[in-house]
């Protein structure tokens, strides 16, 4: 690595290292009482929230498609102190089901403070092969489901100066081979409530949006995909869960978990050549 190379990531870290030190503190007592919906919450980050959301004392509602495992769910948010615990199994790919969620949520709670989208419906770790339909399915459960249940809960979550938070993958700012349909709905994601964002607030709106935007994290769905493929580290889903939670309660625009995808996908923009063979090179593949 070059002089110019070193100073300029050196740089990139001071300048990340100011941006998390003046960013605002995370008071959990502020989420005591809180109305918050979790979308993906019968494993992985969103189970993981819910409990956060019930040590915190939240009121929570928590849906995804196992009901049995949202009853647990919800079971173990109320002894560990949520002030309320309910589920309702949806699937986000039938059309109806995403404003059903949210209706119930307003109906159970009396309003919304965080409406929280973190399901993802299932899709292969392998070569894309030209399956249009899986693509199109997987669209409407990671995409277009997000911005019909956001759009169904924008009143109440205007009437409360609520936080709107979109959990999102450094897949959808760095695309990488292997998870093309994914990609594809990442970075729509990103693009639409990045526009939101925007649109919110020239409209001088209360409700923030909250990006948060993932690297490989230990859910036992992702490693079972990635297992031998991988050569990149994973992290902890529960600390990725309270980090997205801190992220929505201060009302900060985007988080980067780990802190180091922000650098990465930083240097994607300098340097194009490098983050490819970085990619390229982090995966296990024999043609």
């Amino acid at each position: 690595m070059g002089p110019f190379a070193k100073i300029l990531l050196l740089s990139i870290c001071v300048a990340y290292i100011a941006v998390k030190w003046t960013a605002p503190s995370f008071d959990p007592e502020s989420l005591r009482g809180a109305r918050v919906l979790v979308t993906g919450a019968s494993k992985g980050i969103g189970e993981q929230m819910a409990y956060h959301y019930g040590r915190f004392g939240a009121k929570i509602v928590i849906t995804g498609r196992r009901e049995k495992a949202l009853q647990q769910v919800v079971e173990r948010c109320l002894s560990l102190g949520a002030q309320k615990a309910l589920y309702i199994a949806a699937d986000m790919a039938n059309e109806s089901e995403p404003d059903k969620v949210v209706d119930f949520a307003l109906e159970k709670l009396g309003g919304l403070d965080y409406l929280v989208l973190n399901h993802i419906g299932s899709s292969s770790f392998s070569m894309w092969e030209g399956d249009v339909e899986h693509t199109r399915w997987l669209m409407k459960v990671n995409f277009f489901s997000y911005i019909q249940m956001a759009w169904k809960a924008l009143p109440s979550l205007e009437q409360n100066k609520g936080s709107l938070v979109i959990v999102s993958s450094v897949a959808g700012k760095m695309p990488s081979p292997f998870v093309a349909p994914y990609v594809a709905t990442k970075s729509a994601l990103n693009g639409f409530f990045g526009s939101l964002y925007h649109e919110l607030a020239l409209k001088k709106s209360n409700v923030s949006i909250s990006i948060c935007t993932l690297g490989l994290i230990d859910t036992e769905s992702a490693m079972s995909k990635v297992k031998g493929l991988v050569k990149a580290p994973a992290y902890p889903a529960t600390e990725a869960a309270l980090n997205i939670i801190r992220t929505g309660a201060t009302r900060q625009q985007e988080l980067y978990y780990p802190w180091f995808t922000h650098i990465i996908c930083v240097i994607r923009d300098w340097f194009p050549p490098l983050t490819n063979y970085l990619i390229q090179n982090s995966i296990n593949y024999n043609p």
